[in-house]
């Protein structure tokens, strides 16, 4: 009997893990931050979930910090995302695996940094970072899965930020 064993061009073209779950998530702390904790893991909408677990981080978040470290703070988790999530997604063998929301929450969490603390504008944000999270979806961006959700961030605040000087005025 003879065996044979697969060359590279095998092992990278299979993802070690096609269909994350618990295990996989809490296998290592970089899929469990890429992740978070586990929330991508839900079988509906793992972006949706993403984005409603940045609320309480947030409030946490805000309790305990100064805005400018709290802004370092976002800085460092972002950069920490780059990292993570590029691994889990090689991992993977699915760099824009829908289960990877660490993106999401982050730049959420940016995006509530600098909204007005109330539901109305809140929820225009949550409901703007779906439409152009969407949209984003549709396109073949070359980007990182953390820097198009920085993108989506952005879009969000641009847009509140034009309401704000434009028609609240």
């Amino acid at each position: 009997m003879t065996t044979s064993t697969p060359d590279n061009h095998q092992l990278i073209a299979k993802p070690l893990h096609p269909k994350p779950d618990l295990d996989f998530v809490s296998s290592h702390i970089i899929h469990f931050i890429s992740f978070g904790g586990g929330v991508g893991l839900s079988q509906k909408v793992p972006g949706t979930v993403g984005i409603l677990v940045a609320f309480p981080f947030y409030w946490l978040l805000e309790y305990y910090f100064a805005p400018v470290h709290f802004l370092l703070l976002i800085t460092i988790l972002f950069i920490l995302g780059i990292w993570t999530c590029h691994i889990t997604g090689r991992v993977l063998g699915a760099p824009n695996h829908a289960g990877i929301v660490w993106g999401k929450i982050v730049s959420f969490i940016l995006v509530l940094f600098f909204i007005p603390d109330n539901w109305t504008w809140q929820t225009a944000a949550l409901l703007l970072f779906h439409l152009f999270d969407y949209i984003k979806s549709k396109q073949q961006i070359g980007y990182s899965i953390m820097f198009r959700d920085l993108i989506t961030a952005f879009l969000v605040l641009f847009c509140l930020a034009g309401w704000k000087a434009f028609v609240l005025t």
